[in-house]
Formats: C-alpha cells, sequence, structure tokens
C-alpha cells in the first residue's frame, strides 16, 4: 500500500507561495492608503487655490505680472501656493494661475484663470 499526503517539500513549497501572495496583497493596500492620503491632500490644496482665485474675481482689481506667495489653513493643514499672473497678448487681460505645493515642494494642484481691467 503507498502512503498517502504530502511531503515537507510540498508543504513548504505551499507556504511560499502563499507568503507571497499574502505580501502583495499587504503591498497593494498600503498603496491604496498613500493613494487616499494624497488625494485628500490634492482636494484641500484645490479647494485653497480656488478660494484665492475666486477673491481676486471678487476684489475686481486688474493684478500686476508677477508672483505673490499665499497660504491658506485647510481641514487642519497649512497649504503654500503662489499666484502667478503674466501677461496675456491682449492688454486688457492676465493669465493668473495658482500653484499649489506640498511641503517637499512638489505640486499638487495649479488652476488658472483669467481677468480683464473691466
Amino acid at each position: 500500500m503507498k502512503p498517502r499526503g504530502f511531503t515537507l517539500l510540498e508543504v513548504l513549497v505551499a507556504l511560499a507561495i502563499v507568503a507571497i501572495a499574502l505580501g502583495a496583497g499587504m503591498r497593494a493596500a498600503g498603496v491604496l492608503t498613500d493613494n487616499a492620503g494624497r488625494l485628500g491632500a490634492v482636494i484641500a490644496a484645490q479647494w485653497c487655490a480656488d478660494n484665492q482665485l475666486t477673491a481676486l474675481r471678487l476684489a475686481r482689481s486688474f493684478p500686476g505680472v508677477g508672483d505673490a506667495g499665499f497660504s491658506c489653513d485647510e481641514l487642519g493643514h497649512r497649504y503654500a501656493g503662489t499666484l502667478v499672473t503674466r501677461p496675456t497678448p491682449n492688454p486688457s487681460f492676465r493669465r493668473v494661475d495658482a500653484v499649489m505645493r506640498d511641503d517637499q515642494g512638489h505640486t499638487l494642484v495649479t488652476l488658472s484663470t483669467v481677468l480683464s481691467n473691466q
């Protein structure tokens, strides 16, 4: 009669396959968690940029060409940004970009608008 069951080598191979699969699953879960945190930061930075551009529109003043720094607090975090104002081919308009960066200086979001002098 032939003995039945798995050899030690077969069991070790099966355990190695399970360990690799679990490691890949944990890595995927970590990446999803990091992406969720980044998405929250991008949304909050977009709110800050949108608020700055809306404030410029409501002020109804024609901005000068140049860069201006600003910061805002959103969702318990402080965001730094830069308003980049550039001329357009039509001198009655200016292009304004609100560039938001994270703590390491990486751009999170850039929003643009065009303002007129009227």
